[in-house]
Order: C-alpha cells, then sequence, then structure tokens
C-alpha cells in the first residue's frame, strides 16, 4: 500500500487527514514542520505528499523548491484561497485543495495522483508529468513549456511518426498551411538540449520521429 507524508503543523488537521487516509488502508507518517519534513524525504521513499503552504521553519513553497530532484507526487492542502496562491501551486504542477476539505474527495485526488503515469523514459531521460521537469543522467534541464509539451508528445509515441500537421494542432493550435518556422525552431533547441540529433529524425515530407531500438 502506499506510503503517505503529511506535512501539517496543526495537530487536529493533521489527525483529520490520517483517520481520512485510513479509510484507504494508506501508510501515513506526519511531519510538522519544514525542516522535519525535508530531512524525512531525504532518508524515506514516499508515494505521495500532502502540503500546507504555512510552516514553521520552512515554508510549503520553498520546500518543493529543495525537493527538485524528488519526483513525488505532491497535493497542497491550504487554507489559502487566493487566486494568486493557487495558480501558483498550479504552475508548477501542483494539485491544490483548500482548507477545509472534504475527505472524499482528498481521497479521489490521491486515487488520481497515484494511478496517473507520472514518468516517461527513453534513454537516460526522464519526463515527470507531475512535476514537468525533465532529467538526463539524473540532472534538470530546463525547457520551454512548449518545448516540454513537444517532448513530451514524442516520448509518448515513441517510434511513430508525428506528422508536422498533427504536431502544430496539438501544441500550437495552428494549422500546418500557416506556420512551420515555429515547429523548426523548436525541434532544433529541443535535440540541442537533450542531445538527440541521432534519435529525433526528420521523415522528409512527412514530420519526425523518435526513434527508439
Amino acid at each position: 500500500m502506499a506510503k503517505i507524508l503529511i506535512v501539517e503543523d496543526e495537530k487536529n488537521i493533521s489527525k483529520l487527514i490520517e483517520d481520512t487516509l485510513h479509510l484507504e488502508s494508506y501508510e501515513t507518517e506526519i511531519c510538522e514542520d519544514g525542516e522535519t519534513a525535508l530531512n524525512a524525504l531525504s532518508t524515506n521513499h514516499y508515494d505521495l505528499i500532502l502540503l500546507d503552504i504555512m510552516l514553521p521553519k520552512i515554508d510549503g513553497f520553498t520546500l518543493v523548491k529543495k525537493l527538485e530532484k524528488i519526483n513525488t507526487p505532491i497535493i497542497f492542502l491550504s487554507a489559502k484561497n487566493d487566486i494568486d496562491t493557487i495558480i501558483e501551486g498550479l504552475n508548477i504542477g501542483i494539485d491544490y485543495m483548500t482548507k477545509p476539505f472534504e475527505p472524499l474527495e482528498l481521497l479521489a485526488r490521491i486515487r488520481l495522483r497515484l494511478n496517473k503515469k507520472e514518468e516517461y523514459s527513453f534513454k537516460d531521460i526522464i519526463v515527470n508529468t507531475i512535476s514537468r521537469k525533465v532529467t538526463k543522467k539524473g540532472e534538470i534541464i530546463k525547457l520551454t513549456p512548449k518545448e516540454y509539451e513537444l517532448f513530451l508528445l514524442f516520448i509518448k509515441n515513441k517510434n511513430k511518426i508525428i506528422t508536422k500537421e498533427e504536431i502544430l494542432d496539438e501544441i500550437w493550435d495552428i494549422h500546418y498551411d500557416i506556420e512551420t518556422r515555429t515547429l523548426d525552431y523548436h525541434m532544433k533547441e529541443l535535440r540541442k538540449k537533450l542531445d538527440l540529433k541521432e534519435d529525433l529524425i526528420t521523415v522528409n515530407k512527412i514530420g519526425y520521429r523518435l526513434v527508439e531500438d
């Protein structure tokens, strides 16, 4: 059964969360501040993190930044319900629930996170769809949002020819006859950043293919 880390400084809330998770027989551990959570995450494996934002010692957003190389899905559980905070969480690929929350909704979101395919790999490259991070040999490769979406499309369709029209429609929502220079530029950058010159090939007059032996 999945092991879930609860990072929450209010004991009554962490107990409610823990009792809710035990309904589904999840294994749980509680940390009451960001520093303790960081130490726990450096030595233990968790399948998911439920994270408050307003925490002692290290707040939730700062903790996430310190976890860049830990590809564990995170759900923010916070009393902060202003739109800027919610959008900030969503923009970094983290699900967001405001307190008070419905226990059944929390369980549903946890099941969705745990069951969703989170990682795709190609040779020494790993794409994490929760954190939206791409690593090569363990090092984070900084891709633009469009480069990320483009590579995710290829890695989900390895060895399949994807036409230029399909790519432009999927990633840019524009027709092939309108613009191809944008695609050409992004393909060049993607090959360079991920060293895919021999793997992400051009299929003459048709499109591209990510070749896996």
